[in-house]
């Protein structure tokens, strides 16, 4: 993990609805600056070699059910030993009880104590899947993104081309905006951007002679959307006379977005075109590029079959 990127632990309990069962003092200014967690099963019997103290540490029922069979003077010592590292939090897994020592090691040592009422498992994934997401790195680019049948379609353009109207018609035709005019992009996974909209205008539209809209009151809050994984980069331009635009669709274009290849079109804007109707062709045409079936290739296989069998006619 990058370690110039880093996220707040507060926002992390915020988005889990973690309990806090022993704040620090200073915990409103933790930062997290690893995406992974760690089960302190060796370092409680006093093993530190390559321990990593900016992981989350959680307690499960194997590290509880270790701390019962070790007397009270020695339980404190080995926690003392383990948040003495400085380690950021340590989440208690299944909402249980765990022993007095434990909090006074965290006193002792100003480590933040949490605790969920989830399993192990699922804290462990859970952390992961939000801390990773929090601290990858990201970008800011100027277009709109908005999904499409489960297609998250990212707009693209110079500015007046008409981003933001298409996607009003979008709108209209019941499907949903996450970010206008700034879209944050971050790394979701592998192979997998997301966007998203800066929290300041989140659900906000302009448009040229209106203003500024609130989307979610006008169209409903089925109409908007927090996050989207991005599928197809869409370049609106205007339509320039004599210049070759594809006709086909053999050979796929993609754009790279912060490492990772996103399929790319481009697409003329002239009067008379519907671009609403253009771009929800285009996420169904996606989609089936996504399930394997690919309408080019299965046109150019048509035509040179044809062509074969007029040549073995003759």
């Amino acid at each position: 993990m990058d370690q110039d990127h880093s996220c707040p632990l507060s926002a992390i309990v915020d988005e889990l609805k973690l309990d806090i069962l022993y704040p620090a003092d200073d915990y409103d200014k933790v930062l997290l600056h690893s995406g992974e967690v760690h089960r302190p099963g060796l370092q409680l019997s006093g093993f530190f070699d390559y321990f990593d103290p900016t992981r989350i540490q959680l307690m499960g029922k194997m590290e509880a059910s270790y701390l019962e069979t070790l007397p009270p003077d020695a339980r404190f010592a080995r926690l003392d030993a383990l948040l003495a590292q400085k380690v950021p939090a340590v989440i208690i897994c299944h909402g249980m009880e765990m022993p007095e020592e434990l909090f006074r090691a965290a006193e002792a040592n100003d480590v933040t104590i949490l605790s969920s009422p989830l399993n192990t498992s699922e804290v462990m994934s859970n952390v992961i899947r939000v801390a990773q997401r929090a601290l990858s790195p990201s970008i800011t680019r100027h277009g709109v993104l908005v999904e499409v049948y489960g297609i998250g379609v990212f707009i693209i353009g110079e500015s007046g081309v008409g981003k933001s109207e298409t996607a009003i018609e979008l709108l209209k035709r019941g499907h949903r905006l996450i970010a206008d005019d700034a879209v944050e992009i971050k790394v979701a996974d592998f192979n997998v951007v997301q966007g998203t909209a800066p929290a300041l205008i989140r659900h906000y539209m302009e448009l040229r002679g209106i203003g500024v809209i609130d989307v979610r009151q006008i169209f409903g809050v089925g109409s908007v959307k927090d996050r989207q994984n991005i599928h197809l980069v869409v370049n609106l331009e205007q339509w320039k006379e004599g210049a070759l635009y594809d006709r086909l669709g053999i050979n796929e274009q993609t754009v790279n977005i912060l490492g990772v290849e996103v399929a790319s079109l481009t697409i003329p804007v002239r009067p008379g075109r519907n671009l609403a109707v253009i771009l929800e062709v285009a996420a169904m045409n996606q989609r089936q590029k996504f399930m394997g079936f690919n309408a080019a290739i299965e046109f150019t296989n048509q035509i040179n079959a044809h062509i074969d069998a007029k040549i073995k006619g003759k």
